[in-house]
C-alpha cells in the first residue's frame, strides 16, 4: 500500500524526515519496504498485515504517527458535522444481514471535467490513474479515509432509487471493466428498481457510471459484511481496491464523514449542490468494552517492560481507545476501555497490551525464561534422536525445518510411509480450512516435498553442493469420527551434488545413491538398531531401477533412491538428486541390540575379492545372503565393492565384485584351509544364484 508523506502532513502534525518516520513506522509494525520520491513528496510502500485494516488509508497511518510522536491529529471525528437522514424510499435494505449500513446522498448540477492538478499529482503519487473530477474524489477519499464509495448516475437508477438485495440467479450485469458478469444468490447486489447497477463493495456497473452527460449524482457510502464480500471477490475472480478492503473490515461509524467529505469536494470541484442524504441503519454497532483490573501491571507481567499508567493510556488514546472509569472490579487501577470502531482486531487485554508495546518498542523487551513450577524431562527417544541428528552432521549434513502444510498438487506424486493413510478413506489427507500460506491448504503426508523446496531454494542461491535432512511430523486423516487427524514422526534426507572435503574448494567427485544410503545406515546404526535392509521396487517418486524398498526385520518402513525424472523436470533441477524417507517412529520403537565387547582381532584376516557374472535380476542382497547360508566359521565379512556393465559382458548380464574376508581368533589362517572354503563358496554361489568367476 501506498502512503504519501505530504498527505500525512495535511493530517498530523510530524516534524521527522521521510526516512526518520519509515524506521518508526516500521518499528510499530507497519512495514515500510521502501521510500521513493515523486514530484516534491515522498511515498512509503507499507506492507501491512490482513489484521490492520485500519491503517489501509492516510487517516490510519496518521494516528499511528500522533501514537508514536505525541501529536494530534487535524481531522477528527467531533468536528464532522451529521445530516439528519430523511425517511422516504431513496434507498431499501432488503438483507439487513449482509448490509449493516447504507448512506445515499443525491447531489445535483454537476459537471463533470478533469480534476484539478493538485488532486490528480495526488493520486498519480499513490499509483492511481485520474479519470475524471467525481471518480477521483471517490478514490482519493477512500485513501484518506479508507472507506470505499461509488458514485452512480442518478438519471440512469430506475425510479431514482437503490433497492440493496441478494442477486438472482439469472441476473448479470456489465461491470466498469466492459466484462458481462453473471451473479448468483449468494451475491449481494446494489440495485435500482428493476436491475443490478452495482457489485455491492467490489465494482459499479457500466450502465449507471458517471460519464460527461452527467448532471446529477447520487453517492453510495456503505458497510457490508466482509466475508460475503471476500466470497463474491473469490467466486466473480474480481479483486479490486474496494473488495481489498471491505474483506478486512472498514469503520461502520466513518460512512457519514466520508460522505460528507467526498460531498464537500464534489461540491467544490464539481459545482454540485448537495440534497437529499439518507443514512440506512438497520443494524448498529455495538462498540466491545475490555476491562482491566490493572493496566499497567498487565504490560508488566507480559512484555516485562515497565510503562508509566499516564503513558500508557496516553498511547490506547491516540490509539482511540477510551478509557473510563466504573468498573465492576473493586480496584482503583481498574478501567474500562471501549474498542474503537476501527480496530476489528482487538477484543482481549492482551491486545491493548500489544498496542502499547509496539509503541514502546519491541526491541526495549528484554530476553527472560519465563517462570516454571515443573521440571522438564526429554522424552524417552529425545537422546537417540539427538545422536541421530549427530551422526548425521558429521557427515556433513545439514538440519531443514520446513513447514507443515503444502500444496494440494503435490498429493499423488510421492508414495508414503507404509499405512500412514486409510486408503478406504474418501478424503485421505488433511485439509486446512483458512491456509496459513495461499495455496498451502494440505496438512503435509510426507517430508519430501518441503526437502525438494528447499534444494530448490538452494540451487537458486547457486549452491549445488547439498545435504539436508529433517526429523518431523506427518499427518492423515483418521478413520475414526470426530477424530483429531493421525500423526506420524519420520525421517528423510536429501543428497545431490558433488562431495566437498573440508578446506577444498573443489568437489571430491559427484554423490550418488551409496552416498545417501550410507547416510541413511549411519543415522539407523546410530540408534543402535539392527542394520536396514534393501530390496528393489518401483517407487511412485524415484526412477525406476534405481529405487528400493527399506525393511527392518523384514517389514517395511520407507524407500530410498534418485528422484524421478517427472518431478525433477517439474523442480527444473539439473543434477541428479537422491533422498530417503523412513518411519522414525517405527525405528524407534523397534527393539535395539544388545551391546557387545570383545577384543579386536590378534591375528591378521585374509582378504579375496572376486568378480561374479550374474544375471541383472540377481541382486548383491542375494549373493550376500546365499554365502552366509553356509555359516562358515572362519568367513567373518561379505562386502561389496563395485558392479561392471558394458564391454564384455551380455546386455542380461553383469559383474558384480564381492569382496571375502577369512579370519580366526586362535591362530594365523593358511592359503590352503581358506582356499577349499573359498572353492566350496563359488561353487555353491553357482548353484543358488547362478554366478560364474569371472576373474
Amino acid at each position: 500500500m501506498n502512503i504519501s508523506y505530504n498527505w500525512l502532513k495535511d493530517l498530523v502534525e510530524v516534524d521527522l524526515s521521510p526516512q526518520e518516520l519509515a524506521t518508526k513506522l516500521t518499528n510499530v509494525g507497519l512495514a515500510v519496504e521502501g521510500v521513493h520520491e515523486f514530484a516534491d513528496d515522498f511515498v512509503f510502500d507499507i506492507d501491512l498485515t490482513s489484521n490492520r485494516s485500519d491503517c489501509l488509508s492516510h487517516l490510519g497511518v496518521s494516528r499511528e504517527v500522533a501514537a508514536i510522536e505525541g501529536a494530534k491529529l487535524k481531522i477528527l471525528s467531533e468536528n464532522i458535522q451529521e445530516q439528519k437522514p430523511k425517511t422516504d424510499n431513496l434507498v431499501t435494505i432488503q438483507d439487513d444481514n449482509l448490509c449493516n449500513r447504507f448512506t445515499a446522498r443525491i447531489i445535483r448540477n454537476v459537471k463533470i471535467t478533469p480534476s484539478p492538478e493538485w488532486l490528480v499529482k495526488r493520486l498519480e503519487a499513490i499509483g492511481e490513474r485520474a479519470i475524471n473530477n467525481v471518480a477521483d474524489i471517490t478514490n482519493y477519499v477512500m485513501h484518506e479515509l479508507g472507506q470505499p464509495m461509488h458514485s452512480f448516475d442518478l438519471n440512469e437508477l430506475k425510479e431514482n432509487r437503490i433497492v440493496v438485495r441478494r442477486a438472482r440467479n439469472v441476473e448479470t450485469i456489465q461491470t466498469l471493466d466492459e466484462v458481462e458478469r453473471k451473479l448468483d444468490e449468494t451475491m449481494l447486489a446494489i440495485c435500482d428498481a428493476e436491475k443490478p447497477v452495482a457489485i455491492a463493495g467490489i465494482m459499479g456497473g457500466l450502465a449507471s457510471s458517471i460519464t460527461t452527460d452527467t448532471t446529477d449524482v447520487l453517492l453510495e457510502v456503505a458497510y457490508f459484511k466482509r466475508e460475503n464480500i471476500r466470497l463474491t471477490s473469490r467466486t466473480l475472480n474480481l479483486p479490486t481496491e474496494a473488495s481489498y478492503r471491505f474483506e478486512r473490515g472498514v469503520d461502520i461509524e466513518n460512512l457519514v464523514r466520508a460522505s460528507n467529505r467526498a460531498t464537500e469536494l464534489i461540491c467544490e470541484l464539481a459545482n454540485g449542490t448537495a440534497e437529499e442524504f439518507v443514512d440506512a441503519y438497520p443494524v448498529k454497532f455495538q462498540p466491545i468494552e475490555i476491562e482491566s483490573d490493572d493496566i499497567e501491571f498487565a504490560v508488566k507481567r507480559s512484555t516485562g517492560l515497565t510503562v508509566e499508567e499516564t503513558e500508557i493510556l496516553r498511547i490506547l488514546d491516540s490509539l482511540g481507545f477510551q478509557a473510563k472509569e466504573g468498573s465492576k472490579i473493586q480496584n482503583p487501577k481498574s478501567k474500562i476501555f471501549t474498542v474503537p470502531s476501527w480496530r476489528h482486531d482487538v477484543s482481549i487485554e492482551e491486545d491493548l497490551v500489544e498496542e502499547v508495546a509496539r509503541v514502546v518498542g519491541y526491541d526495549k523487551i528484554g530476553e527472560e525464561l519465563p517462570a516454571s513450577r515443573n521440571a522438564g524431562e526429554f522424552q524417552p527417544t529425545e537422546a537417540r534422536k539427538k545422536e541421530l541428528r549427530k551422526t548425521l552432521t558429521n557427515l556433513g549434513f545439514d538440519e531443514a525445518i520446513s513447514y507443515s502444510f503444502i500444496d494440494a498438487s503435490n498429493d499423488g506424486k510421492f508414495d508414503l510411509i507404509p499405512n500412514l493413510v486409510h486408503e478406504n478413506l474418501e478424503e485421505k489427507f488433511v485439509t486446512l480450512k483458512d491456509s496459513i500460506i495461499e495455496s498451502a491448504v494440505r496438512m503435509r503426508p510426507s517430508l519430501l516435498p518441503g526437502l525438494l523446496e528447499a534444494v530448490r531454494t538452494n540451487f537458486n542461491q547457486q549452491r549445488r553442493d547439498i545435504k539436508l535432512f529433517e526429523l518431523g511430523k506427518v499427518f492423515s486423516a483418521s478413520n475414526k469420527e470426530n477424530d483429531l487427524p493421525e500423526e506420524r514422526e519420520l525421517f528423510a534426507l536429501v543428497v545431490t551434488g558433488g562431495e566437498v572435503l573440508e578446506n577444498k574448494a573443489m568437489t571430491a567427485r559427484e554423490v550418488y545413491f551409496y552416498d545417501a544410503k550410507g547416510a541413511l545406515e549411519a543415522a539407523v546404526d546410530s540408534l543402535n538398531l539392527p542394520a536396514l535392509d534393501f530390496a528393489a521396487k518401483d517407487v511412485k517418486h524415484l526412477r525406476k531401477g534405481q529405487s528400493a524398498e527399506i525393511l527392518l526385520d523384514g517389514k517395511a518402513v520407507g524407500t530410498i533412491g534418485r528422484l524421478s525424472d517427472e518431478i525433477d523436470a517439474a523442480y527444473k533441477f539439473k543434477q541428479p538428486v537422491f533422498l530417503a524417507e523412513v518411519d522414525l517412529e517405527t525405528l524407534l520403537q523397534a527393539k535395539q541390540k544388545d551391546i557387545l565387547y570383545k577384543p579386536l582381532p590378534v591375528y591378521p584376516s585374509i582378504v579375496r575379492d572376486v568378480s561374479l557374472l550374474i544375471k541383472r535380476t540377481v541382486s548383491f542382497a542375494e549373493i550376500k545372503q546365499a554365502v552366509e547360508a553356509e555359516h562358515f566359521e572362519l568367513l567373518r565379512k561379505v562386502g561389496f565393492v563395485d558392479v561392471y556393465e558394458g564391454k564384455g559382458v551380455a546386455e542380461d548380464e553383469r559383474s558384480i565384485t564381492v569382496r571375502l574376508e577369512y579370519r580366526s581368533d586362535e591362530r594365523t589362517l593358511l592359503e590352503e584351509e581358506i582356499g577349499q572354503i573359498h572353492a566350496r563358496i563359488l561353487q555353491n554361489l553357482e548353484t543358488e544364484v547362478g554366478a560364474k568367476l569371472r576373474f
